[in-house]
């Protein structure tokens, strides 16, 4: 980063001394940026300037701290030392906004005495991501500027506002266009010329009170369990009741106390997890293929929501159905999601237009598919549809084009095998809704191209999609282990818990929905396709079964788009109350098996369900269908609703103590020695006295 002078340039225009911050590519918060503001703002001082301009070099204010500092011991000077240096100063402080300024960037600004942005610059405090509260008196100023509600929406969704949201809230003072240095020195000469007071923020009176324990207990449940949001209400409340020294004392406690706990460790986790995920070694210097037009093939729900991701990134979407009839529906359901777009302010009319009339096109035809540079399959998931589908487009598609299948489930060597081009061939596996969720697992089989695979990654990093990298098995990485957790949950139950015992209590650990919830919510008929293609295929002799579900099933409940399922929907999706019909049929199976039930507490469903998982990704690393750990994190975290704040299930195994674990398994085992045995990699690194993050680390070199 150089020096304090080298990464905080200092110049004299007139009255005003300049600070412009060099520390590219986004003048994060390091040491040397942090020195040069404090000796810039005493050099402005000591040679009698009258008024100190603040911006960034480059594209942006300060975007925030410097990750290279994360985990290591804070050097000196500290940043609130800074902010309230810069807030003393006896001269006029003027910020001048563009690109973001986020956490301690904000921070830095209103410590300023006056704020103005161009009208793109964009915003906010989002610590509570990385399981923290503010800590340079952001939850000291920005209640005392916008008072107690506004201040709290900011912080405790840590969402970033745009330049006029922030002017109509009362955040900056101005918005106008140009450079930040142009907009900045003719704010700072008018502050000067017409004798503008000096106007910190820590010297206006105290925000006005609210109910804090009731806020305190909403934020603490909408954050199912965060205690990072729930903290900044206890740190703008000292805002509120002690002087402004004493609370930001307070908030530096508070901020104290979060940095020991086990959520901030998780959620670092899952921040470094993230932009770690798409860097892989054998994609060093490979480069993608063109990608421009993309072709979609079936346009039901997961197709039209492929189709809808590709336009809202640029590409333009051949879609491809079976019948005018179907085409229309898929091109329905595509502006459907696209007013979505509209209605968020995402496009506008024109762009919404521009993609359904001219971006879109819909064929019945595969003979239109020959200048995709990349098609998706998204129909159903039977391999010898699959198969159908490849042999036509390998007939069709122009030599070089990536052939993507969207299967959940099913072996992409298989698929491949049918073309004359295995090399082209990759698993693109989507979530549902495919243009609202950001997983993208990007399978790999064994004779995808690298080219190919860096070109799967492109299309997901165009997207905005978090990619990551699979081998081919049954599941790739997310179904795979969560059909192995769904299968101890479904055992519970065989063993005496009930489905909604085992949600809430899963609820309560902080997944957004428990397992039946989301059964509901997919269709249970894709489970029950499932089971019974593996009992097709011949279910091994000791593997436990249950008929319970498929009874559901053959009665036509496949959940919320049946109005009824493990729960029953006739008041609506949210208000959903137990199936009546459910209990009488899990009692009817018990019966048949001649199992006694017995009553689970909730700690012992959520200690079973994350065993199951934590081993079953265990196996799925040691196999290496996922490269490292941190895959399998960020696949739950973003496919599967695993609380952030816990960092996934291989980092929440870590903090538990795999010795703990690998113990309660073979506990596990001396009942069922079939479902529970212990996997080879986690007995390894127990006997090593390794833990998971050991493996990532080991990855990274």
């Amino acid at each position: 980063m150089g020096t304090a002078a080298q990464a905080v340039a200092y110049e004299r225009k007139g009255d005003i001394a300049v600070l412009k911050a060099q520390n590219p590519p986004v003048n994060a918060l390091g040491q040397a940026v942090r020195q040069g503001l404090i000796e810039g703002i005493a050099k402005a001082e000591d040679e009698g300037a009258k008024a100190v301009l603040i911006y960034g070099d480059g594209t942006t204010y300060f975007a925030g701290a410097d990750i290279r500092e994360f985990g290591k011991p804070p050097l000196e000077p500290y940043l609130p030392d800074v902010c309230n240096r810069i807030e003393a100063s006896p001269l006029i402080v003027v910020s001048a906004m563009h690109g973001t300024a986020l956490g301690g960037g904000l921070e830095i600004a209103l410590s300023t005495h006056y704020r103005i942005a161009v009208p793109k610059a964009r915003m906010g405090l989002p610590e509570v991501h990385l399981g923290l509260i503010p800590g340079a008196a952001g939850t000291q100023r920005l209640p005392r500027l916008i008072g107690v509600e506004k201040a709290l929406d900011i912080m405790t969704t840590g969402r970033q506002i745009g330049a006029e949201e922030a002017l109509s809230l009362g955040v900056i003072d101005r918005v106008t266009e140009g450079t930040p240095e142009e907009i900045g020195l003719a704010y700072a000469e008018e502050l000067i010329a017409s004798n503008a007071p000096r106007r910190p923020v820590s010297e206006m009176p105290a925000p006005e009170p609210i109910d804090w324990d009731a806020t305190y207990e909403a934020v603490l449940k909408r954050g199912r369990g965060q205690i990072s949001p729930a903290m900044c209400v206890r740190a703008v409340q000292g805002a509120c009741e002690l002087p402004f020294d004493e609370g930001v004392a307070n908030e530096r406690r508070i901020f104290r106390e979060l940095m020991e706990t086990d959520q901030r460790q998780g959620m670092i986790h899952a921040f470094f997890a993230e932009r770690a995920v798409g860097k892989l070694p054998e994609l060093k210097g490979v480069e993608p293929r063109p990608l421009a037009a993309i072709a979609v093939i079936g346009g039901g729900t997961m197709g039209s929501g492929i189709a809808t991701s590709a336009l809202m990134a640029g590409l333009s979407v051949t879609m491809l159905e079976m019948s005018p009839e179907a085409a229309a529906k898929a091109k329905d359901r595509i502006a459907g999601n696209l007013s979505g777009a509209l209605k968020r302010g995402k496009i506008d009319q024109a762009g919404f237009d521009r993609l359904t009339e001219q971006a879109l096109t819909l064929t019945t035809s595969y003979d239109d598919l020959g200048q995709a540079d990349l098609v998706i399959e998204a129909v159903y998931e039977e391999m010898e549809v699959k198969k159908e589908v490849f042999r036509k487009l390998d007939a069709v598609a122009m030599p070089g084009a990536v052939l993507a299948t969207n299967t959940s489930y099913l072996d992409v060597n298989e698929i491949a095998a049918v073309t004359a081009r295995p090399e082209d061939v990759l698993g693109l596996h989507f979530f549902s809704p495919a243009h609202v969720m950001k997983l993208l697992e990007i399978v790999v089989a064994d004779r995808t191209a690298p080219e190919v695979l860096a070109t799967g990654f492109a299309l997901g990093k165009r997207m905005g999609k978090v990619s990551v990298r699979a081998g081919v098995c049954d599941g790739f990485i997310g179904n795979r282990i969560l059909s192995h957790y769904r299968s101890a949950a479904d055992h519970m139950i065989l063993d005496g818990a009930s489905p909604y015992q085992i949600d809430a209590a899963l609820e309560a650990f902080g997944f957004a929905m428990g397992p039946y919830a989301v059964a509901d919510l997919a269709g249970l008929d894709i489970g029950w396709a499932v089971r019974k293609r593996r009992r097709a295929e011949g279910l091994d002799p000791r593997a436990r079964d249950s008929t319970y579900a498929d009874r559901l099933c053959e009665a036509g409940h496949f959940g919320q788009k049946t109005g009824k399922g493990y729960y029953d929907y006739a008041a609506g999706a949210k208000a959903r109350v137990p199936n009546p019909e459910v209990e009488p049929l899990i009692e009817a199976d018990r019966a048949a098996q001649g199992i006694t039930p017995r009553a689970f507490t909730d700690d012992e469903i959520v200690r079973r369900y994350m065993a199951a998982m934590v081993n079953e990704a265990a196996r799925v690393v040691g196999e290496g269908i996922a490269r490292r750990p941190l895959d399998v994190d960020v696949t739950l975290l973003y496919g599967y609703g695993f609380p952030r704040y816990r960092g996934g299930p291989l980092k929440w195994a870590d903090m538990e103590g795999l010795p703990g674990l690998l113990e309660d398994i073979r506990g596990y085992a001396r009942q069922d020695d079939y479902f529970w045995q212990p996997a080879p990699l986690l007995e390894k690194l127990v006997a090593e006295g390794k833990t998971f993050e050991d493996l990532n680390k080991e990855a990274a070199g």
